[in-house]
C-alpha cells in the first residue's frame, strides 16, 4: 500500500491516507494485531497515530504499515447506543439556516440516520461519528466556546458527537443529553467506543449534566500514613501514567518529570511507577502517622524536619535525593526552589490512590484521576515491596537554572511553514509564560510564519509536540495534553527533554537544536 508516513518524534509516527475508510481499516488492522514494538494506536479523520516503545521498533512499524492490506476493514464493535437528546441547543437555529432546513427538519436529520463512531479523541468519552449521509455537514464555530457545558450535543464538518464535561469547543451545538457519556467504574469507561453505532433519539427534557467529581485520594481517618499539612501551590498524585488509551481520549498523563519521579521512588524502596506527590514551586508541608521512611527528588528545595510539640528532639534538615526517617507525628516541609520547579516525595510502599485506567495519576485537563490534594488529607501507605530503601544506581539528574537547550526533530507538519520558520525557532531565545501548566508551555517570542493557511483536520498528537496555532507562538504538549490537536506540529522535543522543560519555571528561556 502507498501512504504517506511521518515521523513524529523518533517513536512515532503519522500515517496519512486517503478516506476515513483507509484510516479505521488500518486502525482496526492494527488494533486487532499490533505491529512489532507497538503501543498505541489512535485514528483521526484522516491521519492514524501508532507509538512504539523505541526508535527502532517505529522504523519496523513504517515498513509494518507499508505492507498491509486495507482494501479489506477489520470486524469492528458495532453494538447498537441510543443516546437521548433534547433538541434546543443553541446554534440549532444557525444549523438550520446553514443546511436550508427548518428546526424540525435538523431534527429529523439527525435522528432519522444511523451513525458510526468512527474515532475517539479530544476528551475522555467524546466520539466523533459518521453519518449515513451528509445533509448535515456544517462548519465550525468561526470563534470557539471557552466553555460547552458537559452532555452538550453538537456537528463539526461530518461528524456528530456528545460532550462528556465542560470543555472548550467550536462545535455547533444542537442539544443535550443526560446519557452517562463517561464513567471511570465501568469496565469499558466510555459509552461509544469506536466501531459501536449510535442512534439520537428525541425527548422533550434532559437532565443537566454536571461534572463527574474527581475522585478522594484520602484515607479512612483510622489508617496510617502522611497527613497533608499544606499544599503549596498545587500538589497531586501521580505515577508513571496512563498509557495506551488515547482512543478514548484520555492522555498519557503522568509525572512531569519522569527521572525526578523514578529516583524518588528508587530512594524510598519503590518500584519506578509507585505513586508519588508531585508539588509545583515548594511549600509542601506532610505530617507522619506511624514511622515513615520518604525521599524527595527533582527541583532543589530546602527541607526541614519538625518533631511534634513537646517532643525531646531538635528540628533537623535532611538531604534530597536520600531516604528520610520520619518518627510519628514528625513534620516535613518543602520550601521554595532555588533551581528547578517541581518536586517529588516518595514513601515506601507508595501511596495508595483509587486506580482509574490503572494509574493514580491526576490528569488536570480531563479530571481523570484523584482530586488535587487537599490539606487535612490523610493518605495511605501500601506495604513495600521492595526489601530495602535508597536502590543502587538512582541517577540524578541536573536541574536546568532558568535557561536549557532543548533537541526538536522536525515533524510531522514542518511543511506548513515557510522555509524560514526552522531557522527562526531555533536561532531565537523562547520565554517561558506564565499561562503554562501540566498541558502545555505556551512559548513567547518572534511568531513563525506559515506557508499553508487554511484549517488543519484534527489529527493525533504525542507529548512533546510542538504545536503553532494561526498566532504563530508555539505550545508545547506536555503529560496532559489533548490526544488531538487542529493546529500544525512544526517538530517534537525529544523524550528526554520534556523532564527538563518540567523543570524551568516561567519566564525561563529556551533554545531549540534540531536533531
Amino acid at each position: 500500500m502507498s501512504v504517506d508516513i511521518r515521523p513524529v518524534g523518533d517513536r512515532a509516527l503519522l500515517v496519512e491516507l486517503p478516506d476515513l475508510d483507509r484510516v479505521l481499516a488500518l486502525h482496526d488492522e492494527l488494533s486487532a494485531h499490533p505491529g512489532p514494538g507497538q503501543l498505541e494506536v489512535l485514528a483521526a479523520a484522516t491521519t492514524v497515530l501508532v507509538r512504539a516503545d523505541t526508535p527502532a521498533s517505529a522504523r519496523a512499524l513504517a515498513e509494518h504499515v507499508r505492507g498491509l492490506d486495507l482494501e479489506h476493514a477489520a470486524d469492528r464493535d458495532d453494538t447498537l447506543v441510543d443516546i437521548e437528546v433534547c433538541y434546543d441547543g443553541e446554534d440549532l437555529d444557525a444549523v438550520a439556516e446553514l443546511t436550508s432546513m427548518s428546526r424540525d427538519g435538523v431534527i429529523a436529520a439527525h435522528t432519522g440516520q444511523l451513525w458510526t463512531a468512527a474515532f475517539g479523541g479530544f476528551a475522555p468519552g467524546f466520539a466523533y461519528c459518521v453519518g449515513e449521509n451528509h445533509l448535515l455537514d456544517v462548519a465550525r464555530r468561526p470563534s470557539p466556546r471557552t466553555a460547552v457545558p458537559a452532555g452538550a450535543v453538537g456537528l463539526a464538518g461530518e461528524f456528530s458527537a456528545a460532550y462528556p464535561r465542560t470543555t472548550p469547543g467550536g462545535w455547533q451545538l444542537i442539544g443535550r443529553t443526560a446519557a452517562p457519556l463517561w464513567d471511570a467504574a465501568r469496565p469499558s469507561p466510555a459509552l461509544v467506543v469506536p466501531g459501536n453505532r449510535v442512534r439520537y433519539v428525541a425527548v422533550r427534557e434532559a437532565a443537566t449534566v454536571v461534572d463527574p467529581e474527581p475522585v478522594t485520594a484520602a484515607a479512612a481517618p483510622e489508617a496510617g500514613g502522611l497527613v497533608v499539612v499544606a499544599t503549596g501551590m498545587q500538589s497531586l498524585l501521580t505515577d508513571l501514567g496512563r498509557p495506551g488509551h488515547a482512543d478514548l481520549g484520555v492522555a498519557e498523563s503522568g509525572a512531569m518529570d519522569r527521572g525526578s519521579a523514578r529516583l524518588a521512588n528508587a530512594v524510598a524502596g519503590n518500584p519506578p511507577g509507585a505513586a508519588v506527590i508531585e508539588n509545583l514551586a515548594g511549600g509542601l508541608v506532610v505530617r507522619a502517622a506511624g514511622h515513615r521512611t520518604v525521599a524527595v527528588a527533582g527541583a532543589r528545595v530546602p527541607l526541614r524536619v519538625d518533631p511534634p510539640e513537646g517532643a525531646d528532639r531538635p528540628p533537623w534538615i535532611p538531604e534530597r535525593n536520600s531516604p528520610i526517617l520520619l518518627d510519628d507525628g514528625d513534620t516535613l516541609t518543602l520550601g521554595a526552589p532555588t533551581a528547578g520547579l517541581r518536586s517529588y516525595l516518595a514513601v515506601r510502599g507508595g501511596f495508595e490512590a483509587p486506580l482509574v485506567l490503572s494509574s493514580a495519576s491526576t490528569d488536570v485537563m480531563s479530571g481523570l484521576g484523584p482530586a488535587p490534594l487537599a490539606a487535612g488529607d490523610l493518605l495511605a501507605v501500601g506495604v513495600p515491596v521492595w526489601n530495602a530503601a535508597g536502590s543502587p544506581g538512582a541517577q540524578v539528574t541536573p536541574l536546568p537554572e532558568g535557561h536549557a537547550r532543548i533537541r526538536l526533530r522536525p515533524g510531522p507538519r514542518d511543511d506548513w511553514f515557510d522555509a524560514g520558520a526552522l531557522d527562526s525557532l531555533t536561532s531565537q531565545e523562547w520565554v517561558i509564560s506564565n499561562e503554562s501548566n501540566r498541558i502545555g508551555l505556551r512559548l513567547e517570542g518572534e511568531p513563525l510564519r506559515r506557508r499553508r493557511q487554511g484549517e488543519l483536520a484534527s489529527e493525533p498528537t504525542v507529548a512533546g509536540a510542538v504545536q503553532v496555532p494561526t498566532g504563530g507562538l508555539p505550545v508545547v504538549f506536555m503529560r496532559d495534553h489533548p490526544v488531538t490537536g487542529g493546529y500544525p506540529v512544526i517538530g517534537v522535543v525529544e523524550p528526554a527533554d520534556l523532564d527538563v522543560l518540567a523543570q524551568l519555571p516561567p519566564e525561563s528561556t529556551i533554545r531549540f537544536s534540531l536533531m
